[in-house]
Parts: structure tokens; C-alpha cells; sequence
């Protein structure tokens, strides 16, 4: 249990991190390592600002959503000012749009989080969401079109930078099959800031910059991306929080009296939702990655595995299956949810994305977990991600062994979700409601 006082110094100081990383109508997810706006970083940092400041939250999601493109893609970076020394900047992803851009997307959590900005903060808010739904519409469709466009169900991503989850051990036989050899040299500026032991390897770069060349030489053409990436994978953590937008859009889009945006919502989520039993690993008893381009199914657990209870209704038998796999975890470590399984010789507890506690999946899983009738096992996680920051601060993520932060420090969505989720502020006040 953390002491009252305590809590109030950590409430402060999650505060003091979102204002000091606002750049004026975004927020930065760390100075230094992360100097642009992130997509989904920003939207569930927006969480945590309308804990405080419920304008400055609306405009967060309003100016990523202005970046959008023309094709309906929300892009994953958007440089709204230059940044020397940033890898890889706009020079290498050659978007050519104003503001520059990254050429892929990320875990669209957006209409999620509008969806909770409306429920929870005062007034009438449809004057600021009707045009913001207009637009998550079309980067949902863009999905359906641009990443599923033979309708088998499942969308794809062409990077591993699109999961969100960037370096997984789930990615490593994907992308044995992407050439490097004409990758050149590069510097990377993330290990000149942050130690190398907690950060993808160098081979792991020249596999993310293959990628990147390969999008931009195309021009990022949708088409091409489908029917050629070397990359292209269905993984589930994108598609249960794809599912979980799109149940948000359908109920936003009837609360705001857009009918039309409600019925489109509803097909694409019927799809999604029939397509997703794809994903399901009989062997690992969980959902798993799918590697399309080359037909094979992985057989090991990541946290993602969890996010499915988050994007919608689970089977009693598959549910009993993620509980049973969540406990044993648990058992292996002290802090919940690792982001890969803690049994398997991949698991590395501080390199990034191979082992470590992130507290936005520890929200998502335990929003899944509540839902699903287990508040025993979402208090567990919410409790153990309160304790990582009351040990290690407002971290990028955390060793689910020794509750040790890695990454960048004064992170804007571990802020967040402590104030917005994780702080016994937060809970009482949510328990008061």
C-alpha cells in the first residue's frame, strides 16, 4: 500500500511531467529520446491530461488527427518541428506531406480514448467530436482497405514499428526474411541516450531501416505494400485494439447521431471480429502472431495475447485460458504483465519490448480483465504497476523482475496512466462514481 503522501508527491510529479513535455497542442512521449508527436503515445497521454486540463486533452487528440492523410492514414510520427540528429527523421521516410510524417501508422487507440474523454469529462462535447469521428472513421477504413484488402479478417502491419510493440521476439522470424543488404550506414541517436542493453540491436535496425527504404521507394503506395512487403504480419495486440475502436466508434457514432458512421463501423467490426479466431494458437493457448507473407503461426505468448479480452467479449474457455497463462506468469515474476513470456529463452526483462511491465498495456489488459468479471486479476495489475512507479518513477517501461525502469525517464504516458488509472486517487475517485 502506498502512503497518502506519497501518492500526492507522485500525482504532482505526473502532472509536472505531461506540462513539461507539452509542446503546445501536442505532448512529446519523452524530451531527448522521443522529441515529435507519437500517435498512440499521444492519445493515451490525453488521459492523463483531462485528469487536469480538459481542453488542452481535446486539442492533443484534434492536432494529431490534423496530420491525417489523404488516404485516411493517421501516421505514427508527425514532425511539427525540426529536430537535429533524430533517426530516422523525415529525411529517410520522405512521406512528402506538410508537416512531415513517418509513412506508417500505429495501434489506433484513438476513438477508444475519445470515447472515455466523453464519458468522463463535462459539458457537450459534440461540436469537437462529430468532426473528430468523421476522421477515425476514415483511418479505420484505411485499415479494412489499405491492411486487409482481401477481407480475410485480420489487418496487417508492414513494420514492427506499427504494432507499437517494436522489438518482440514474435518479429524475429518475420524479419529473417527481409534483405538488409543495401541498408547502408546509419547512427543511431536512441543509444546515445539510453543504454544499448536496454534498446533493439544494431541487426534489429538494419531490419527496421530495409523496411523503411522499401516504403519509401515505393511511395508508400498501399497497394504495393500489400502485395509486396517482405514484412507482413497480423499480430494480435493491432487487431484486438482495432476491434476495441471500432465498438467505441459504433457506440460514439450513435450517442452523436451519425448513423452512417455507425453502420460502416459495424461491418468492418463484424469482419475483424470473425477474423480474429485466425490468431488463436491451440498450442500456446492464446492468441498469437501470424506471419502472412509466409503462412506460419507463432506458437509463444506476449502480452498481446491479453489485449484480446480488451478488444471485445472472449469464449469462457479461451477467457479461462488467459487467466490460467496470467497467473502462471505472475508466478515466474514480481511485476505484472511482462510483454513477453518470462519462461522462454527470448524473454529479456529490460531490453526493450522483450520482457518488460508497460503501464498503458497494464490499463488496456485490466480494462479487459474488469470487464470479463475478473477485478481480482485488473486490481492485480494495477497494483503492480503502481508499485514499479512508486520503485523506479515515471519510466518508458520496467523489469518485471526487479521493478527497475528502462527507456526514457519522465515518460508522458506512464504519467498518464498513473493519474488517469493507476494512482489510488485515481481508483478512489473511479470507485466513488
Amino acid at each position: 500500500m502506498i502512503d497518502p503522501e506519497t501518492v500526492t508527491r507522485l500525482d504532482a510529479q505526473a502532472q509536472q511531467i505531461l506540462r513539461a513535455n507539452d509542446k503546445g497542442g501536442y505532448t512529446v512521449p519523452t524530451k531527448g529520446l522521443y522529441p515529435f508527436q507519437w500517435n498512440w503515445d499521444s492519445a493515451l497521454t490525453a488521459l492523463g491530461i483531462a485528469c487536469f486540463d480538459a481542453d488542452r486533452a481535446w486539442q492533443e487528440i484534434e492536432k494529431l488527427l490534423s496530420a491525417q492523410w489523404d488516404n485516411g492514414m493517421v501516421p505514427h510520427i508527425v514532425f511539427w518541428q525540426h529536430e537535429e540528429g533524430y533517426f530516422p527523421g523525415p529525411g529517410e521516410w520522405r512521406s512528402e506531406r506538410t508537416p512531415p510524417t513517418s509513412g506508417i501508422t500505429q495501434p489506433p487507440v484513438a476513438a477508444t480514448v475519445v470515447r472515455q474523454l466523453a464519458s468522463f469529462l463535462p459539458g457537450d462535447h459534440g461540436a469537437r467530436v462529430t468532426p473528430m469521428l468523421h476522421a477515425l472513421d476514415r483511418w479505420h477504413q484505411w485499415f479494412a482497405n489499405a491492411r486487409d484488402p482481401d477481407g480475410i479478417g485480420v489487418v496487417a502491419i508492414m513494420h514492427p514499428w506499427e504494432s507499437g510493440r517494436d522489438n518482440l521476439p514474435d518479429w524475429d522470424a518475420p524479419l529473417a526474411h527481409v534483405d538488409t543488404s543495401s541498408v547502408g550506414a546509419f547512427m543511431r541517436r536512441d543509444i546515445q541516450l539510453v543504454n544499448a542493453a536496454e534498446r533493439p540491436v544494431n541487426d534489429d535496425y538494419n531490419h527496421y531501416m530495409a523496411l523503411v527504404q522499401f516504403g519509401r521507394t515505393c511511395q508508400w503506395d498501399v497497394k504495393t505494400i500489400a502485395e509486396k512487403c517482405p514484412f507482413w504480419v497480423a499480430e494480435p495486440g493491432m487487431n484486438a485494439i482495432l476491434r476495441r475502436a471500432e465498438r467505441d466508434m459504433i457506440a460514439l457514432a450513435m450517442q452523436f447521431n451519425l448513423p452512417s458512421i455507425a453502420a460502416r463501423a459495424t461491418r468492418r467490426l463484424a469482419r475483424l471480429d470473425h477474423g480474429f479466431n485466425q490468431l488463436w494458437s491451440n498450442i500456446a493457448q492464446g492468441y498469437t502472431t501470424l506471419d502472412l507473407r509466409n503462412k506460419k503461426l507463432e506458437h509463444r505468448l506476449s502480452s498481446g495475447s491479453w489485449l484480446s479480452l480488451y478488444g471485445g467479449p472472449e469464449n469462457d474457455i479461451r477467457a479461462k485460458s488467459h487467466y490460467f497463462n496470467l497467473i502462471e506468469w505472475r508466478q515466474k515474476i514480481r511485476f505484472a504483465l511482462p510483454s513477453f513470456d518470462p519462461g522462454d529463452p527470448a524473454f529479456d526483462d529490460i531490453r526493450y519490448w522483450r520482457g518488460p511491465v508497460w503501464a498503458m498495456i497494464n490499463w488496456m489488459v485490466a480494462t479487459g480483465l474488469a470487464e470479463h468479471g475478473r477485478p481480482d486479476l485488473a486490481s492485480l495489475l494495477a497494483d503492480d504497476t503502481a508499485a514499479l512507479i512508486e520503485q523506479s518513477a515515471f519510466r518508458e517501461y520496467f523489469s518485471p523482475v526487479t521493478g527497475k525502469g528502462g527507456g526514457g525517464k519522465d515518460f508522458s504516458w506512464t504519467a498518464a496512466m498513473w493519474l488517469y488509472w493507476a494512482s489510488p486517487s485515481a481508483r478512489q475517485k473511479t470507485e466513488t462514481q
